[in-house]
């Protein structure tokens, strides 16, 4: 490649050294190419027009500091000064910065006394903020806590919710002065750390300020708070959790033993302890905030399998739980716990754990070699197969001892029975006795390690995610989140629960009774799902829910509109029209974006049409994208066309896909396949099963019809060809004698060229003639001047001549005289 660069430059240089000209062109060329783009680039400075300097963000009233003009170094100076900082990232543009500037006014006119609020312009060109940051979005929340920061905040801009952030920012941390105020700190379903320090020897013991960076480092990965960090600084009130030593971390968990940072191990600093803490924390809660864009946050938790989603009302500035969210606590905790549930198998060692085996009945008790031997209570050592085994297993090392033999003693564990429907079950468990209402307490216990359907729990804002809960079944009327219908779905307390297996592509709703509480409908809504055989019914979201509910006063006081030609179905439409057993049904299923669906419209316009005379024949079509159908009842591409034949809706039959939808097959489709009653069990050949039944005898009568109307139009296409035939006939004459118009007008044009030729010299002669004529002009007039002016000359030299000739005849006159006088 470089041999043949080489060579053509070569080529090139002997070209303009045997012609100097094109070198000296080629030069001149491209210093004027230079100088043309240094002009260009000179004056396009003068075209861009310089920046309109910005405006204030924020109102002078506004307890905001609005640095509008991006000055990066104020923002250093004013958190030098205050404590807590909250500094608001903006771009004037942005909707997202326009909407979250009044929930931060409302937050700052709180909380101005305790919290310095900053707002800076990081968009104007000419600040530092823009040349220092690089925001991929705005806006940008950070916090800073001292010399603590930035902490930004990932939360939803709601006032609420920023105004929480910031309240737990200011407090990171919870003292605990009593033994009761620690046991209500560690009763929350929450993850609670507690620290224990003494200040007696120091005001500010050496580990106690990484202790407190670590509640902050916290506050970086959950905005919510949700682990929650406490401090201890009385030894008697650390001996209730039996800790001993100063500077202590300790974990409290729930499920499994709790936990104390291991200082020898790991090294004590902010991001160890907190990265410790949330990773052998437990939670049986689990808070979704989707951002509301692009994202598979929503996805990630899905496929990790079903999922119980709550939409539940929440005040994030109300720190102790509501109703609600406690009642789904307690059952969350319930169902996690399977230490009570395994007390069957459980041996009398502290260090055996009750574990189940995947995709089986079977529940085996591990212990370590060291512990005694393992055994089954009376009551189910009859009942249940006994075996004991050694085994290596590593998730043991990691999870429960560090020794690495291991005894297990497994048996059978029959489920129990869970056909109870989830009303029965609440109102049973409301009504029933304290002996009953204990057992069905403990029916849930331990149910996630008695069954293979683990459901994880995911907890929403209702006013935050309702396009979601829309979305999954819940009713709405589309004037926003707040809202909410009251009905069997979504219940006064504005609560909506479903249960979504994204695996399995199904999703459930819970169908809350009115006399039942949240808890006791959660309970039967889980055992069921739980249940060997899912005792759910699958939910099904169509279109025409919330249009039904919203239209339903207009339509009971309008008249009942005409029966259309084609019926569109819903969810709930479909198997009414479909199952009727009286009626022969043509299903179309289709879909918004398809545009094959689209172009075969007309088709089954004209197809309703003529079968609209017919009671027994409906045509139909169904929005397979916004309503969901029966498995039994979906396709696996449109546009497809089903026949549901009348008293034999099992013989449904598909169209051939390698037919094409035309309307005379289509009717030859319904003629083969359509039903009758069966009165005789004799067989019948196709043409007798076509003819019988008042269905077959009215598509042939029609058919018949169609085949009159069908030679009339072929008689009336024969007229239109002679017809178009004379047209033709007509029109070539006539381009033709267009063709000679265009001729003659050529001729014509081409005249009025030489015409207007011969008129231009004419002009151009006579305008010659007329300058010779103004030259004579001028001459002659030039000539008369000179002449008035050579007569006036002329007499002037008469005049001269005759005053000398007077002396000179005077003198002449005197010699005369004196001649003759001599």
């Amino acid at each position: 490649m470089l041999r043949r660069a080489r060579l053509g430059l070569r080529q090139v240089l002997s070209l303009m050294a045997r012609r100097p000209a094109l070198l000296c062109g080629a030069i001149v060329l491209g210093v004027l190419l230079v100088l043309a783009v240094k002009f260009t680039c000179s004056r396009a400075k003068n075209v861009v027009a310089a920046a309109r300097p910005p405006l204030r963000f924020f109102s002078p009233e506004s307890p905001v500091v609005d640095l509008y003009l991006g000055q990066l170094d104020q923002v250093e100076r004013l958190r030098n000064v205050a404590e807590v900082s909250f500094v608001f990232f903006y771009a004037p543009w942005c909707a997202h910065s326009m909407a979250a500037r009044q929930e931060v006014q409302l937050v700052a006119k709180k909380l101005s006394k305790q919290v310095q609020f900053v707002a800076i312009n990081c968009w104007w060109s000419q600040g530092k903020c823009r040349r220092l940051n690089h925001f991929y979005k705005y806006p940008i929340i950070h916090l800073f806590y001292r010399r603590f920061g930035p902490i930004e905040y990932k939360g939803p801009f709601v006032a609420a919710y920023v105004e929480s952030f910031i309240l737990r920012v200011i407090t990171p941390l919870t003292y605990l002065p009593s033994r009761v105020a620690l046991r209500e700190f560690l009763s929350c379903h929450e993850p609670r750390v507690v620290g224990f320090f003494q200040f007696t020897s120091s005001p500010q013991p050496p580990g106690y300020i990484t202790y407190l960076a670590s509640a902050l480092q916290a506050l970086k990965r959950d905005f919510r708070g949700v682990v929650r960090f406490g401090v201890v600084t009385n030894r008697q009130v650390a001996g209730a959790i039996s800790l001993k030593d100063d500077e202590t971390v300790y974990l409290h968990r729930r499920f499994n033993s709790s936990l104390i940072f291991p200082r020898r191990e790991r090294n004590f600093t902010s991001r160890a302890v907190c990265g410790w803490v949330f990773e052998h924390h437990e939670s049986v809660l689990q808070w979704l905030q989707p951002p509301g864009t692009k994202s598979r946050l929503l996805e990630e938790e899905l496929t990790k399998g079903a999922a119980l989603l709550l939409f539940l009302p929440h005040d994030p500035l109300v720190s102790v739980p509501d109703g609600l969210l406690q009642q789904v606590a307690d059952v969350a905790l319930r169902y996690h716990s399977c230490d009570t549930q395994s007390q069957h198998l459980t041996s009398s060692s502290p260090c055996c754990h009750s574990v189940p085996v995947p995709d089986s009945a079977v529940r085996c008790e591990v212990c370590p070699s060291s512990s005694a031997r393992c055994s089954l209570p009376s009551a189910l050592r009859s009942a249940h197969k006994r075996r004991c085994l050694r085994f290596h297993c590593s998730s043991f090392l990691l999870s429960y001892s560090p020794l690495s033999q291991h005894s297990a003693c497994c048996g059978n564990v029959h489920p129990r029975r869970k056909d109870i429907s989830q009303t029965e079950e609440a109102s049973r468990v409301r009504n029933s006795s304290p002996s009953t209402a204990t057992s069905s307490f403990d029916a849930l216990k331990g149910l996630r390690c008695q069954t293979n359907k683990t459901l994880r729990f995911y907890v929403l804002d209702v006013d935050l995610n309702w396009p979601l809960a829309e979305r999954l079944g819940a009713p709405g009327n589309g004037n926003g989140s707040l809202r909410r219908h009251r009905n069997a779905d979504v219940q006064g307390d504005g609560s909506f629960v479903a249960i979504v297996n994204l695996k399995d592509e199904v999703h459930y709703v819970l169908q809350r009774s009115p006399a039942a509480t949240l808890a006791e409908s959660l309970e039967a809504f889980i055992r069921n799902f739980s249940a060997p055989y899912n005792l759910l019914h699958r939910h099904l979201v169509g279109e025409d829910s919330r249009e039904r509910r919203a239209t339903s006063q207009d339509r009971s006081q309008q008249p009942e509109p005409p029966r259309p030609l084609i019926a569109e179905l819903t969810t709930s439409s479909f198997l009414p029209c479909v199952m009727d057993l009286e009626k022969d049904v043509l299903l179309f299923y289709y879909t918004q974006w398809c545009g094959f669906c689209s172009v075969l419209n007309h088709v089954l316009i004209q197809l309703a049409r003529l079968l609209q005379r017919d009671s027994g024949v409906t045509v139909a079509r169904v929005n397979v994208a916004r309503n969901d159908l029966p498995w039994e009842f979906m396709v696996d591409r449109v546009p497809t066309i089903l026949f549901f034949p009348r008293y034999g809706k099992q013989l449904s039959v598909k169209f051939p896909d390698d037919l094409r939808i035309t309307l005379p097959n289509l009717l030859r489709f319904i003629l083969k396949h359509s039903g009758s009653r069966p009165d005789t069990d004799e067989p019948r050949s196709p043409d007798t099963r076509d003819a019988s039944g008042p269905g077959g005898a009215v598509l042939r009568a029609e058919f018949e019809s169609l085949r009159h109307e069908v030679r009339a139009l072929h008689r009336a296409r024969e007229l239109l060809s002679q017809q178009l035939a004379q047209l033709w006939r007509d029109n070539r004459q006539l381009r033709l004698d267009a063709r000679d118009l265009a001729a003659q007008n050529a001729e014509l044009r081409k005249e009025q060229r030489s015409l207007e030729e011969r008129r231009r010299e004419k002009s151009r002669q006579l305008g010659e003639a007329l300058r010779r004529l103004r030259e004579l002009a001028d001459a002659s007039e030039n000539l008369l001047n000179q002449n008035a002016l050579l007569r006036i000359v002329i007499k002037a030299l008469k005049e001269e001549d005759a005053e000398v000739a007077e002396p000179e005849e005077g003198k002449d006159a005197s010699e005369t005289e004196s001649h003759l006088a001599s």
